[in-house]
């Protein structure tokens, strides 16, 4: 971007866009950009600041010549240019009436900009291996608040613009990386891999739509330190930095990406996670301006320890409840995913994960491409009833028929303790109904039996539809028949 002031007759851009910059797309498929800035010289009053718009072919878009956008008065100056169309890369040019200096914007993009929001397994801690090439037409805003082509890692705290994200020093003080140390890290660097640079790409691919992200995780954080109360301390809590920098690139996103619970896993959060994370959705839309602000999380998949069982389940379940209760969201299953350490998807899952949320972001916004408005978001659990020996559950949402690599695992019966009763000793999709499980089951059920998907930490599951979206962890009475979870 060209910001030099000239002695003689000349303009200084004082706000505008930014090369590489994506611009939001409005309902009407079209973005504007506002420019305005200050002017020197005896006699420029009254000018018109002119503006173009060219194409990669170095060619005036159609309706985009050269034309004024404003005039100069009292030496300042205001315009926009409107109706811009999706696509690009274009690059902006402006110029004062009568001159040959012209300032330039180049690479912007108009499209979708996309949060990326949450702790570590959306932060990126997969190893930097076989990573999702970038793309030319998918940019991120870096949290140095820096737009430029999206590659992996996408998410670099250690040089962020907003303090809560800066490492502690020796010292145990907040310290931003820059310089010899931060080309070291960044050199050094071996785990990053996310799932935001795999859903753009997938997303482009699909819908030939510009994608534009801001990564804005931090890994091991707590609904609690997303609270919406902290926004009035801007940089210095996570949801003042996510504010921040939405409203640095316009202030409208087409959606949020959020991946977060294994930090309120325990005896003390886990309780209150739902309410919490409903009060942040809430939020968001309300200080957004975007009442119906698209809402995609994931379920949190694994982990590799013997601690807190119960209360990770408790997570799990509250986010499958939480998607029932928030209009306009959506959530996709990580269980049966292979990780990369003890709780970090693996960085070819994380694009399988990525192709899952692409699924349901384009059944929701996109309907009329292809036949995404026909594919169905995925297997939930409707009932379980029990007769004869066998447990029937039943799903909805199921693409094709339900399936799993090898015999089917991940379901378990238990009482209201969460203790182990009957043994499954064989399990199949029913032959006559492909949205069935039927559970083949040896003793009596208790009264009180719970049938459980993913019990535990670290379960093995493996049931799948036709689309590759996975069965979600989820705990249901059994009855006679049949109950709703």
């Amino acid at each position: 971007m060209g910001l030099a002031a000239f002695a003689q007759d000349s303009i200084k851009i004082a706000t505008g866009p930014v090369d590489n910059q994506v611009l939001q797309r409005s309902a009407d498929q079209t973005a504007e950009i506002k420019l305005s800035g200050t002017a020197t010289g005896k006699k420029v009053n009254n000018k018109d600041i002119e503006a173009r718009l060219v194409g990669a072919d170095t060619v005036a878009l159609a309706g985009f010549d050269w034309a004024s956008i404003g005039k100069i008065q009292k030496l300042k100056w205001s315009g926009e240019l409107k109706r811009i169309p999706v696509g690009g890369p274009y690059r902006l040019e402006v110029r004062m009436q009568g001159s040959d200096s012209v300032q330039s914007f180049a690479n912007l993009l108009v499209g979708d900009l996309w949060i990326l929001a949450g702790q570590s397994n959306m932060e990126g801690h997969a190893d930097l291996a076989d990573v999702q090439p970038s793309s030319p037409l998918v940019h991120s805003f870096d949290m140095a608040d820096r737009w430029g082509i999206a590659e992996e890692p996408l998410h670099t705290v250690v040089n962020a613009v907003d303090p809560v994200h800066w490492p502690l020093n020796a010292q145990k003080e907040p310290e931003r990386l820059s310089g010899e140390r931060l080309e070291t890290y960044v050199v050094n660097r071996k785990k990053g891999a996310g799932m935001g640079l795999p859903f753009a790409v997938e997303m482009l691919t699909r819908t030939n739509i510009p994608i534009g992200l801001i990564p804005c995780a931090h890994g091991g954080t707590s609904m609690d330190q997303w609270s919406p109360s902290l926004k009035d301390r801007e940089g210095e809590s996570l949801y003042g930095s996510m504010y921040r920098r939405v409203q640095a690139v316009g202030g409208k996103v087409k959606g949020i990406l959020w991946y977060q619970g294994e930090s309120d896993a325990n005896a003390k959060a886990g309780p209150e996670f739902l309410e919490k994370f409903e009060g942040f959705v809430k939020a968001v839309r309300e200080d957004f301006k975007q009442p119906n602000l698209p809402f995609y999380y994931v379920q949190i998949g694994r982990h590799i320890d013997k601690s807190n069982a119960a209360e990770w389940n408790r997570v799990q379940v509250a986010q499958l409840r939480a998607e029932s209760e928030i209009p306009n969201s959506g959530m996709v299953a990580a269980v049966d995913l292979q990780l990369d350490d003890g709780i970090h998807i693996g960085t070819q899952d994380l694009k399988r994960l990525a192709r899952r949320m692409a699924d349901l972001v384009c059944h929701d916004l996109f309907p009329r491409i292809k036949d995404y408005g026909e594919q169905k978001r995925g297997p939930r659990p409707m009932a379980a009833a029990y007769r004869d020996g066998v447990v029937r559950v039943t799903f909805s949402g199921v693409n094709g028929r339900l399936r799993s690599e090898g015999p089917i695992s991940g379901f378990s019966i238990r009482d209201a303790n969460g203790d182990g009763t009957p043994r499954i000793y064989k399990s199949r999709v029913d032959p006559a109904e492909a949205s069935t499980v039927l559970l083949y089951v040896q003793g009596k059920l208790p009264a009180d039996a719970v049938l459980w998907y993913g019990f535990g930490k670290d379960p093995y599951c493996n049931v799948r539809d036709a689309a590759d979206l996975s069965v979600p962890v989820f705990e249901m009475k059994i009855g006679t028949g049949g109950e709703s979870p």
